[in-house]
């Protein structure tokens, strides 16, 4: 019994020892698979698209640059950062500054639109790091905004030099990044009205109420003057329209009145014309008759007719005292019997 107790006990020690040892083992393996596992997921990292990635090792920047994609590094060696190529918009927000008359006056939002272009991500890095907008972009702004500030009263600021802030300031960062920081690009920036103190506000919003009463008085005045010119260019129009009118008639007129005129005329030629045939057939007839009584009335012929005619004409008288008979002895001397 003993015996057997002793030997049951040195085999339930030999399955504590190998079971202690297989425990120890699995944990070993496992701790190896996880560390390697570990080790290798942190050799893999991921650029992601319109990003490159820059490395570091030992604080030095190294010179490849990567893009898109997986990559491989040795961790807690070489570090890596992934910097954005595509536009983006940086905001600076709360830019305070004083004009040239010392008004105070604060900017909520100036919204900058840029680009680093991937050719000239190392060298901006290299020089401005991977915060290289805080130097270009939100320190330049600042600088900026108060340099204009500065130089201008607020009447200038807030009003008449406004619109062309964007402007100044997109050439103003664009030609210094040019030199300085050359292939970073500024696309646009967007600079949003100024906060001024409310007693200034209150005066500038009396002065546009004013200018607003002013227009509109202005563009009545024009409407008016625009109606009083459309009725004047209307009676113009119905003047001259009565004139075409009028003349149109009087031109109708005048064409039937020489119309007439060229028909009288017409008819007077060819009453002329009529007349002047008939003088001239009756010229004819009496030239002809003429010319026929010339060679028909021979100088018997008239003898004959005129005693005739006297013989026709005899009258006798009678009484105590008759007159005597006078004839032409010489015309009865021309008529000779024959």
């Amino acid at each position: 019994m003993v015996q057997e107790r002793y030997v049951g006990d040195v085999n339930h020690q030999g399955r504590a020892l190998l079971g202690r040892v297989g425990k120890g083992s699995l944990v070993m393996v496992l701790f190896w698979m996880h560390l390697f596992v570990g080790t290798a997921d942190g050799m893999i990292h991921i650029i992601p698209e319109g990003h490159v990635g820059v490395y570091y090792r030992g604080g030095a920047l190294l010179d490849s640059v990567t893009g898109p994609g997986f990559h491989f590094h040795i961790p807690l060696v070489t570090k890596y950062a992934a910097v954005q190529v595509t536009p983006q918009t940086d905001k600076v927000m709360n830019i305070p500054c004083g004009t040239s008359g010392g008004t105070v006056i604060q900017f909520a939002r100036v919204e900058v639109v840029n680009q680093l272009m991937p050719s000239a991500a190392h060298s901006i890095i290299k020089n401005y790091t991977v915060d290289y907008d805080k130097t270009w972009i939100y320190d330049k702004i600042h600088h900026e905004i108060n340099q204009f500030c500065s130089q201008h009263t607020l009447q200038q600021v807030y009003i008449d030099k406004f619109d062309t802030l964007d402007e100044t300031l997109t050439e103003t960062l664009q030609k210094d990044i040019d030199e300085w920081a050359p292939g970073l690009r500024i696309i646009a920036i967007r600079v949003t009205k100024p906060l001024i103190p409310e007693h200034i506000q209150n005066n500038y919003e009396q002065i546009e109420a004013e200018i607003t009463r002013l227009k509109v008085a202005e563009q009545t005045q024009k409407l008016v003057e625009k109606k009083a010119e459309t009725e004047r260019k209307r009676a113009i129009i119905e003047a001259e329209k009565e004139e075409m009118v009028a003349a149109i008639h009087l031109n109708r007129t005048l064409a039937q009145k020489m119309n007439e005129q060229d028909i009288a005329r017409i008819q007077n030629d060819m009453q002329m014309a009529k007349v002047r045939v008939e003088s001239d057939a009756e010229l004819y007839r009496a030239t002809k008759e003429a010319e026929a009584n010339k060679l028909r009335l021979t100088p018997e012929l008239l003898t004959l007719e005129m005693v005739r005619a006297l013989a026709n004409n005899t009258k006798i008288y009678f009484g105590e005292s008759i007159p005597k008979m006078i004839s032409d002895n010489q015309l009865l001397g021309l008529y000779t019997p024959p």
